[in-house]
């Protein structure tokens, strides 16, 4: 009996509009695990794992003597070895390569197939290096082996439509993506998957919140304007942090900075010819500011908001392309002039921040003579420069004061607003505020907000822990940013700048626990990717074929 197509008949066979790939060879069921390896991949039919008699789990552990043995017996086969590394759970996962060289020695060929789910060794051993089940120290063992073997990462599996750089990508593991596109095709970075919406690795990754593989696809050249079929780069795939509940702040966290990185990376290949953006790195940084008209030292306003010096042009450690550093006039910044230990400029803490140079242009001076005799400076086509500061200031106050609900935003200290107060959530939610201080969900200070209307997410309390108390779904958290208070401004407020009452001088009531075991962010963002555990435990069809077969 052999095997010629990699799963139940019923399911539809899949083509992406990469290009097609030769159908691997079906192999007898009464092969022998131990003859001489193939010449050309071949599918192995699905068996049943192995497990010891009278086991008492239902998994294979291979830390268990008994299991060990099973390994060892070269009576073992191939398609029993599959089954085993289909398991998804960490005793399997993270023995990975033990298991993959036992596949390995039994004469499997280096691109063969597992017959139940299409995938190849290097599929599974990229999906073994996904953080938590999987081990990416072992996942990287033997997909360093495979590659050496010559294993094709182009190869997808038909259930999935994935190669081996989409696994990496959907696992968040940039130990195995580096290993990949060095010895992959240039093809192979940008191809498409039909599962994904004919998306990049760069959507998977982005629409799983993947950081690290966002950040290692682009160091390698990952193309951030490629649009999926509908029509989406990959910066507009990563989920929104609104519709996130406020229980995985986290997340959102991540998800914020995830797109800022890829929406950052957009403008830089959009702009520029082709052929210069794989030595875009190579411009120098003086040459690039002489094209900006600036030179360090100059005052520059980052994002129209901020203003600054300039203290550092060039290619940074952090992120490929050009860079900017700049010493803020405020503590708004994210560092001081150092980014993962290394130092591009000097600064006090919170004074350094780095952007992509499109962030950037040079300040006006505020004085009428100074705004209409300034020129504007060329920019490469990046952005366009600023227009008067005073002039847009003064827009966006004649804006505010026609608006029907007079609405004070927060300033960064967080202005004009205390507990008690009636304010806006995300533009849109109604509520009094009845919190505000640090949590132990996220890291910073938060609002805690009652809402008129239950559309929130809790009571007042997030994992155990009151911070106040309200009717259920009426409570929701809130960073600052997100929250502006209803009504004119305080008294005295007008007059006397030192009388306005600034949110961090609010007395903070203590939070309350529940109970003594707390669960981690990093436990909240495990159960935010659970889609990744469901995605590897194969559909029950086809664990009932496989139990038929």
């Amino acid at each position: 009996c052999s095997v010629s197509s990699p799963g139940p008949a019923a399911a539809p066979f899949i083509m992406t509009k990469e290009e097609t790939e030769p159908a691997a060879e079906p192999v007898p069921e009464n092969q022998s695990p131990v003859q001489e390896p193939a010449r050309r991949a071949v599918v192995h039919p699905s068996a049943q794992a192995p497990l010891p008699k009278d086991y008492a789990f239902t998994f294979f552990d291979p830390n268990d003597p008994a299991c060990q043995e099973i390994l060892a017996d070269p009576r073992t086969s191939i398609p029993e070895l599959f089954a085993i590394v289909r398991q998804w759970v960490p005793q399997v996962q993270h023995k990975i390569d033990v298991i993959g060289n036992e596949i390995l020695k039994r004469g499997c060929h280096v691109n063969d197939r597992d017959g139940l789910t299409d995938m190849t060794l290097l599929h599974y051993s990229c999906k073994a290096g996904a953080h938590g089940v999987g081990d990416p120290a072992a996942a990287l063992r033997l997909t360093s082996q495979l590659m050496l073997l010559g294993a094709d990462v182009s190869l997808r599996s038909r259930w999935t439509n994935m190669n081996a750089l989409h696994y990496a990508a959907y696992f968040d593991v940039p130990e195995l993506i580096r290993v990949l596109l060095k010895a992959a095709k240039p093809r192979v970075l940008n191809s498409t998957c039909s599962d994904f919406h004919y998306g990049t690795a760069l959507h998977i990754a982005a629409s799983n919140l993947c950081l690290s593989a966002v950040k290692c696809l682009l160091e390698h050249g990952a193309n951030p304007t490629v649009r999926n079929d509908k029509g989406q780069v990959p910066a507009e795939v990563v989920p929104d942090p609104m519709d996130m509940s406020l229980d995985k702040a986290e997340a959102a966290m991540v998800a914020k900075d995830l797109k800022q990185l890829l929406l950052d990376a957009v403008p830089l290949s959009c702009n520029l010819p082709k052929a210069t953006l794989p030595n875009y790195d190579n411009i120098p940084g003086n040459l690039m500011l002489a094209a900006l008209g600036l030179k360090l030292g100059d005052r520059v306003v980052l994002d129209d908001l901020k203003t600054g010096t300039l203290r550092f042009c060039g290619t940074t450690e952090f992120a490929s392309g050009q860079w900017v550093g700049v010493e803020l006039d405020e503590p708004e910044g994210k560092n001081d002039g150092s980014v993962g230990g290394v130092r591009y400029f000097i600064c006090p803490p919170k004074l350094g921040i780095f952007a992509p140079v499109s962030k950037i242009s040079k300040a006006v001076d505020p004085t009428p003579s100074s705004v209409t005799s300034t020129p504007r400076t060329p920019r490469m086509d990046l952005a366009s420069r600023l227009a008067g500061k005073t002039k847009k200031e003064k827009k966006e106050k004649e804006k505010a004061q026609k608006k029907k609900t007079s609405v004070a935003s927060l300033d960064p200290e967080g202005t004009n607003v205390e507990v008690g107060d009636q304010v806006l959530v995300a533009g849109q939610k109604l509520g009094i505020v009845r919190f505000y201080g640090k949590t132990d969900f996220a890291p910073g200070f938060w609002f805690g907000v009652e809402l008129d209307q239950p559309t929130g997410k809790h009571d007042g309390s997030v994992f155990g822990v009151r911070y106040f108390s309200c009717l259920p779904k009426y409570g929701v958290f809130a960073p600052p940013s997100r929250v502006q208070r209803i009504g004119g401004p305080k008294e005295g407020s007008q007059n006397d700048g030192s009388m306005v009452k600034k949110v961090h001088q609010v007395s903070m009531s203590q939070p309350k626990r529940n109970f003594h075991t707390m669960r981690s962010p990093k436990d909240l963002t495990s159960e935010s990717s659970i889609s990744r555990l469901l995605f590897c435990c194969w559909f029950p069809w086809m664990l009932r074929a496989e139990m038929q077969s």
